[in-house]
Parts: structure tokens; sequence; C-alpha cells
């Protein structure tokens, strides 16, 4: 009985690792998925997938989903705790905003790499695309990529292939290279028309990353988290969670409020109000603040206003504000703050 070629794919969920997956089992390959769990991925369980009425559920990531439907395991690894590391230290920098993409990709290739082994897998492969993402996808930095992992020879990109140097994987003809594809560049009506022909009707929007680390306001927000954070202070989880929440206001260099937008995101910064101070209206419909920093009698007042601005009673002539921190709660009534001073704090 004849041995079946086995490859490990890097699959995000989206179209082009979906893509690159199919053409490989089209051609007998055993695929087996990898999805590193970095916390920084976008799952909204609202987004609405290609074709659909309804939205993909969030019981299933995108990435399963993927290996649902063409019937291939996917692993999901958490590589979080490490991912904190290289997203505020990149050795290779950040991309527009706040994205370390090569260090990203490099650490998930060399990942790939050490699981080849273990899955008796002959060669790892990706969905991407030359010129596609500034960053990782020019040819010299997907070259690099290649050395950087020690998957040189056995990094295989199916979507690009016929325009990238033929690789070991072709040459020992464990894939036949003339059934690879040769898109190049940004647009994306190659992938959706091969996405008609293979008949795969249900995938996410193509355009796109999954990773808010690529949204301006969430870099700017980032950057100045890092500006601001007290020398020899351990980042956590938990600080970049915050960032994904409500609006946040530099109400100046040691000080920073977070407002929830809605009812979602003040049950989401309860948790964060525990151990910070925190503030809430007491008579009108309003959101829950936390502040992020070192807070003065003055900054409370202030803050406060702010709150103001954002409840239901931001018309009125003043707001009873209810402030908790360092085991006290007091009440503060203050004047509503105007809308043109609230804008100068605020991230857009």
């Amino acid at each position: 009985m004849v041995q079946k070629i086995r490859a490990l794919g890097l699959i995000s969920g989206g179209l082009d690792s979906t893509l690159a997956a199919r053409l490989l089992i089209d051609q007998g390959i055993e695929v087996r998925g990898l999805y590193f769990s970095t916390g920084f991925c976008l799952s909204d369980p609202n987004k609405k997938e290609h074709g659909s009425e309804g939205p993909r559920g969030n019981l299933c990531h995108e990435a399963l989903k993927v290996g649902e439907d063409l019937r291939f395991a996917v692993d999901v690894i958490d590589v979080s705790e490490e991912y904190l590391d290289i997203v505020t230290n990149p050795r290779w920098g950040y991309g527009k905003n706040a994205n370390p993409c090569i260090d990203c990709r490099m650490m998930m290739l060399r990942k790939a790499k050490q699981l080849l082994e273990k899955y008796q897998a002959r060669f790892v492969f990706t969905g991407e695309v030359l010129g596609q993402r500034p960053m990782t996808q020019h040819r010299a930095t997907m070259r690099q990529l290649e050395k950087g992992s020690g998957l040189d020879g056995y990094l295989l990109r199916p979507l690009s292939a016929l325009r990238l140097a033929i690789t070991e994987v072709e040459q020992q003809a464990l894939v036949d290279r003339t059934r690879l594809k040769g898109f190049t560049g940004r647009g994306r009506k190659p992938q959706m028309a091969l996405a008609a022909e293979l008949g795969l009707e249900s995938y996410p929007q193509p355009a796109g990353g999954c990773c808010f680390l690529t949204d301006p306001v969430y870099g700017r927000k980032f950057h100045d988290f890092l500006k601001h954070l007290p020398e020899g202070q351990k980042v956590t989880q938990e600080d970049f969670i915050l960032l994904k929440i409500g609006r946040h206001l530099r109400l100046s260099d040691r000080l920073k409020i977070v407002v929830g937008r809605n009812e979602a995101e003040n049950n989401a910064l309860e948790p964060f109000a525990r151990n910070r101070w925190s503030l809430l209206p007491v008579d009108v419909v309003g959101p829950l603040a936390v502040l992020e920093g070192d807070v003065t009698e003055d900054d409370l007042k202030f803050a406060a206003q702010v709150v103001a601005r954002y409840s239901d009673g931001k018309h009125l002539d003043a707001v009873k504000i209810a402030v908790t921190g360092e085991n006290t709660e007091r009440e503060l009534l203050v004047a509503p703050l105007e809308e043109e001073e609230t804008q100068q704090y605020i991230f857009k």
C-alpha cells in the first residue's frame, strides 16, 4: 500500500489558506491544519460569511470550520503568552500599525517545522500570495522566512508557486507543480474565481486579515500604552484585551480613561474595574469607565465630567457620578464636559 504524502498547513480560516489546502487535497495529499492562537485575532460572531444569509457561528472558529468543510484535522495551538514578547519587542519591527508581521510569521513557521516529525509530514504550506501584503509577502521577505524558519525548500505557497522558485517539494514530485497557481498582487478576484470553480460557496469575505493589530485605531492605542508603560512593569494579556474595549481618552501623560460605549462593553469592563478606579452615573443611564495610571483628586473630577458627557444626562447642568477605588466610594456632582473638549483626548 502506497503511503500518502502528508503536509502541515497554516490555516487561518480565510479564503487563501482554504484554497491552498484544497489545491493539495485535490492532488491526493493528506493535509493537517495548524491554527496558532496569538490572542490578537478578531472573533466576531456577527461577521457575515460570503454566500450566506446568516452569520458564522461562534461555537467553532473559522479555521476549524475550514477543516470540517474540507475534512481534515486542525490543531489549535495557544501561543498567546509567547506572543506577548514578540508583540512588545519585535526583532523585525512593526508594520503600518502595531503588527509585528515578520516576527509573527517566523514564529509560526518555526513551530510548524518542529511539528513535521510528530505528524510524519513532508512539508509545510501556507496561503500566502506574492505581493499581497506589504510586510511579509514580498519576494525577498518570503525567501527570508523560508531560510530563517529552517524550511528552506520545504515551504510551499500553492497559490503563488508558479511565480516563485521551484522548491524541493516540487523537485521531489511530492506535488504536481503544474496544478499549482501563480497568483500575485493584492487583488482577490483570482482567488474568488478559483473558489467558484472548486465549488467553495461559503467562506469569510476575502479582503483584509484577522489580526486586530493591523487596525489603525488599535495601533495608536497600542503604541500609546507601550509609551506610557511604567519602567519594569510586566505586560499581560489583560492589558491588550483592555485596549479592545470602549473609548480610550488620554487625559495626561500619567492617566487614561476607558469608557464603555454600550451595555456589552460596560459588562466587559467590570472585571477591570475591580482593581482600578471606576466611575458610573447614578441617576441616568451611562457608561462604566475605568482609569489607568496615577490618579489625583482633580483627575477624578475631570474623569467624572467625561463620563457625564457620554451619559444620557449630557445635556443636564450636572450629573451625579459614583466613583469607586482604593476601598472607598463616593459621589461627585459634575457638569458634563463639552463635546469639543472631549474630542481632543480621544483616540481616533
